[in-house]
């Protein structure tokens, strides 16, 4: 362990573990083992699996399909969100270049303007 991590004492399905942290990440850790820990205890009150090792391993993938689907939605939406700003910067593009034109019709036509 570096000097800025120390270890934290956490307790996952009635099981205590040292992990080492550093300062700044104590509280996503802390979130992380609550997470993991309330996981684990449903997959064990739901019945179906038995033993600490099934559990983990059970917790574990649903956990990796959760951010499997997560990460899906978000290259969606992050698709989505370029698309939508691709069609913009056509549009102000398009926009653009027309009141350049006509500020050029404007230009070589001086009769338009009145004068």
């Amino acid at each position: 362990m570096s000097k800025d991590t120390s270890p934290i004492k956490v307790i996952i399905l009635d099981k205590e573990y040292l992990i080492g942290c550093e300062e700044g990440e104590k509280e996503s850790l802390r979130q992380s083992v609550d997470y993991l820990n309330q996981q684990m205890a449903d997959m064990k009150s739901s019945g179906g699996v038995i033993g600490a090792e099934r559990i983990a391993v059970m917790t574990a993938l649903n956990i990796t399909n959760e951010l499997l689907a997560y990460k899906k939605e978000n290259q969606d939406y992050t698709f989505k969100i370029d698309s939508t700003l691709k069609r913009l910067q056509t549009k102000i593009n398009d926009a653009l270049v027309r009141d350049t034109q006509l500020d050029m019709v404007d230009i070589d036509n001086p009769v338009s303007q009145g004068g």
